[in-house]
């Protein structure tokens, strides 16, 4: 009935703007007339995509910063051929339960080649791990690598070196079949060594987040576990067919699946120590984030939420974890996806960026209402107690003293449907912008992606139209869906009614996850998507075509610290300006990489000097071998100095 309503509110804007909905041709499926569906019937969304840019186009003069550039989706060149499949629950039998919530993608060097390549993930088929061949084209190495896991309904991946031996290895989450480690065991080559790794997990897992707790120089990891939200009922492709009531799950003690924290023994050999260091965390989780927020040298935890209230657990030198969430966020966002930690200003505070999906989901927005927090129509039963949450995105500037202020609508970083969000400074002009991978897909209308430009530290400017994101290649919005027989053995299905005959089902493009590296080495920054039930998008920039761009790449490794570096900050000095990175590993929601940091130097030719504070603790700074516009390797010192 919700979604009935919401349709009727769609049909009638679109009537209001006195616009009719475009239909695809109808289609032929041998002798037999086959009729097009599209849901939704009406889309406001696809409608207004047209005034909304213009409207976008006519904001120029508030940048203070470069725009004056354009992403181009070169997935064709790219020689990509992976395509995103979703389990029923996402199709014809769509319910609001957590398969929607689609797949990540993990970005590292595999090889070994000084290349980045990409793994993809799916919930039905095979994942594919793609080889960079350079200049943006790739090579499908998945049955060279042995990383398909075809058998299994995948959810993400991360990839770290989780030996020390200088690759980084490859661990897969699922759900309910069991969650895969595999050894690198060099030249784009992985092996499975889960059952002596007791990372093995068999649940319903999402993000995993690599990082080392304790300072030992072995990355850890920290699980997160969603809670159940399927039945034990097998559907098409082998997935466990999800609950009626998934979107409920919170409210059911018996669902509850804590997240894990895993301690590295060394050996790719994993203990969990959850209890031990008081980390139990059980709420509905689907990703987490690392954080040095009081610069005591060990590393703290974000851990979201999807349904209630998010939790900071502060590492107590890597011996415990206290939850301090309430004292330091005392408002979080009620449904959190994505998040990422970063410095929006400029001024070495971390600052934290979170996007809300499920507060999103409480009522019908339109196109022109999606930079506003949502008007929330849960009851307080199903809330479980909200005056403490942020009814949308949360952005927490870090005023120094361990001091947050929430500030995304002073910002600007509302948006509409949001999931995974990826940091980077796609103009190189020294200040880091955001990209949110947003929709909902079938049977909702067509999502926007957001880019958010920085402008300058002082807010952020919605540039998706302006810089080509949006609208896609080609006003591309809609695709093949589904296919259901009206007249036959699909005619009580709820899409159905009124209808007779056969009917192909489109709905429409969205995106799940991202990542932001320079994918054709050309010095600037692009975009890698994971879409939902499509193939991917492969945005790339033609800033470093428009103008002369200045950068500095900055590749960690670790020798007293984990081999990646992970939990270190660096700082770069570049004339008068300074920039701090920590490196997290995070390149998006859902995903873990092993990707160089990028700092853009803006007008500054070239850096001056480079600090980094090592997780052992070791600082180190380097005057010279700094490149213009190039990758420089930093070494920890083997010993304290």
């Amino acid at each position: 009935m919700r979604r009935i309503c919401r349709e009727l509110k769609t049909v009638l804007a679109v009537l209001s703007l006195g616009v009719l909905p475009a239909w695809p041709a109808l289609a032929q499926e041998g002798a037999e007339t086959v009729h097009d569906l599209r849901m939704p019937e009406a889309d406001i969304g696809v409608q207004t995509l047209e005034s909304r840019r213009k409207a976008q186009l006519r904001s120029v003069d508030r940048f203070e910063v470069v725009h004056d550039f354009q992403f181009e989706d070169r997935l064709a060149e790219s020689g990509i051929t992976f395509v995103n499949e979703v389990t029923l629950d996402g199709k014809r039998d769509y319910k609001g339960v957590h398969y929607d919530h689609g797949n990540g993608l993990a970005v590292a060097d595999v090889d070994g080649d000084g290349l980045l390549d990409i793994y993809f993930l799916t919930q039905i088929g095979r994942n594919e791990l793609w080889r960079s061949l350079g200049g943006g084209r790739y090579e499908n190495i998945t049955d060279k690598a042995g990383v398909d896991l075809g058998d299994r309904i995948s959810v993400t991946a991360s990839f770290g070196d989780l030996d020390n031996d200088g690759d980084p290895d490859l661990y897969v989450t699922t759900v309910k079949m069991g969650n895969v480690l595999y050894e690198n065991l060099g030249g784009g080559r992985f092996r499975d060594v889960t059952a002596a790794s007791g990372l093995g997990y068999v649940g319903h897992s999402s993000g995993a987040t690599l990082f080392d707790y304790d300072n030992d120089g072995l990355l850890d990891c920290f699980l997160s576990n969603v809670g159940t939200y399927t039945t034990d009922e097998r559907g098409a492709g082998g997935y466990y067919v999800g609950v009626s009531d998934g979107f409920q799950g919170h409210l059911h003690a018996d669902r509850t699946e804590a997240s894990i924290l895993y301690r590295n023994l060394g050996g790719l050999r994993f203990e969990d120590v959850s209890k031990k260091v008081g980390l139990v965390d059980t709420g509905w989780t689907g990703d987490a984030t690392i954080a040095d927020f009081n610069r005591d040298g060990f590393t703290d935890l974000y851990v979201s939420n999807m349904q209630g209230d998010d939790h900071f657990w502060v590492n107590v030198e890597g011996r415990s974890f206290v939850e301090k969430g309430a004292e330091l966020f005392p408002s979080t966002p009620w449904g959190t996806m994505g998040l990422k930690t970063f410095d929006f200003d400029n001024d070495q505070d971390m600052d934290l960026i979170l996007s809300d999906m499920h507060s999103d989901m409480s009522a019908e927005v339109g196109p022109f209402e999606e930079k506003f927090k949502s008007e929330i129509f849960y009851e307080d039963w199903y809330l479980q107690g909200a005056d403490n949450n942020v009814f949308g995105n949360a952005f927490y500037r870090n005023e120094g003293g361990l001091k947050f202020v929430e500030a995304s609508d002073e910002l600007g970083t509302e948006n509409y449907w949001p999931w995974g969000l990826s940091v980077g400074d796609l103009n190189a002009d020294g200040w880091e912008d955001v990209f949110i991978a947003s929709s909902m897909n079938f049977p909702w209308r067509y999502g926007l992606n957001s880019v958010l430009l920085n402008n300058r530290g002082k807010r952020f400017l919605d540039a998706e139209f302006i810089l080509g994101v949006e609208p896609r290649k080609d006003g591309a919005t809609y695709k093949k869906w589904d296919f259901l027989h009206c007249s036959g053995v699909d005619q009580e299905h709820e899409f159905c009614a009124d209808k007779e005959g056969d009917y192909q089902v489109f709905g429409t493009l969205g995106t799940r996850s991202s990542a932001i590296f320079d994918v054709d080495r050309d010095g600037d920054l692009d975009i890698v998507t994971g879409e939902y039930h499509s193939a991917p998008q492969i945005l790339i920039s033609n800033l470093s075509d428009k103008r002369p761009i200045h950068f500095l790449e900055v590749r960690l490794i670790g020798r007293q610290s984990n081999r990646d570096g992970i939990g270190a900050m660096v700082t770069v000095h570049a004339g008068e300006r300074v920039f701090s990175k920590p490196h997290d590993g995070k390149s998006g929601y859902l995903s873990q990489s092993s990707m160089p940091l990028y700092f853009g130097l803006g007008e500054v030719e070239r850096a001056d000097r480079i600090e980094v504070r090592w997780p052992s603790g070791a600082t180190q700074t380097v005057t010279e071998g700094i490149p213009a516009n190039g990758l420089i390797e930093i070494e920890e010192p083997a010993s304290p100095s």
